[in-house]
């Protein structure tokens, strides 16, 4: 049984279609990621899987529930079980790291603070981080640090769903291995589901048990990572290849 269905979910913006009758069926204690060019509707895909975004049309199911047609308070209850790695880290600047990833705990629980400190150095352990990092601010942080401090708030209130949009920008290659590893472990350690959207393919082809192509809003893809690397379908092979299309490079040539 699926935990995650999207079923026929259209998404438009004033004209501007985004989601074109998209189906989905997402395993539990998998690792799928979500390729394809910037505005195909892959992060507008993420916010309706958590509930941060209504479909025009079609609905969304999670662990045996539909979710799009709930309340908000229903909903908040719903979105306590995934965490969500925001494409820029999104911590708050005024906060500490301690402070940062205990923010959902004080928000969602009636924990003690002394258990809220000790839940924040277990989770900063986890993403391999040293407890005397918890008193630096953001600003302080390398890029590849202040990734790793959101993936802690992300799993704060140990999540049986972690989403993660583009975890890889912005960061050089070992730095972005390392976000991959730290996918890889917690899938292993935590067993969640994972679902990536991401650009990077080397990212894509370590983390993933599936992978999803979208195209102009809708799926053209979907397979293996080794049928990835031999499907014969020409927009994944450009998109892997990171080859433009002569249509695309037309504009160049004038």
């Amino acid at each position: 049984m699926s935990l995650i269905d999207l079923r026929h979910i259209s998404k438009r913006f004033g004209a501007l279609i985004v989601l074109r009758d998209v189906s989905l069926s997402i395993e539990g204690g998998k690792c799928i990621v979500v390729i394809g060019a910037s505005g195909t509707g892959k992060s507008v895909l993420l916010k309706h899987i958590v509930g941060l975004l209504k479909p025009d049309g079609g609905e969304v199911w999670f662990d045996g529930r539909r979710i799009d047609n709930l309340p908000e308070r229903k909903l908040m209850l719903v979105r306590l079980r995934f965490g969500f790695l925001f494409q820029m880290g999104a911590l708050f600047d005024s906060m500490n790291v301690e402070d940062n990833v205990g923010f959902p705990l004080v928000e969602h629980t009636h924990k003690s603070p002394d258990e809220i400190r000790q839940i924040v150095q277990q989770k900063l352990a986890l993403v391999g981080l040293p407890q005397e990092v918890g008193k630096k601010m953001p600003a302080e942080l390398s890029g590849g640090q202040r990734k790793r401090v959101a993936l802690a708030r992300a799993i704060a209130l140990s999540p049986d769903v972690i989403l993660y949009d583009e975890p890889t920008t912005g960061l050089d290659p070992i730095r972005s291995d390392v976000i991959n590893e730290l996918i890889l472990k917690l899938q292993r350690e935590l067993r969640v589901t994972s679902i990536v959207v991401t650009h990077d393919m080397a990212s894509a082809f370590k983390v993933a048990d599936r992978i999803v192509m979208l195209h102009e809003g809708q799926i053209v893809f979907d397979g293996t990572p080794e049928e990835v690397r031999t499907t014969d379908n020409v927009l994944v092979q450009r998109f892997v290849q990171g080859e433009a299309s002569d249509q695309e490079l037309a504009s160049l040539r004038t």
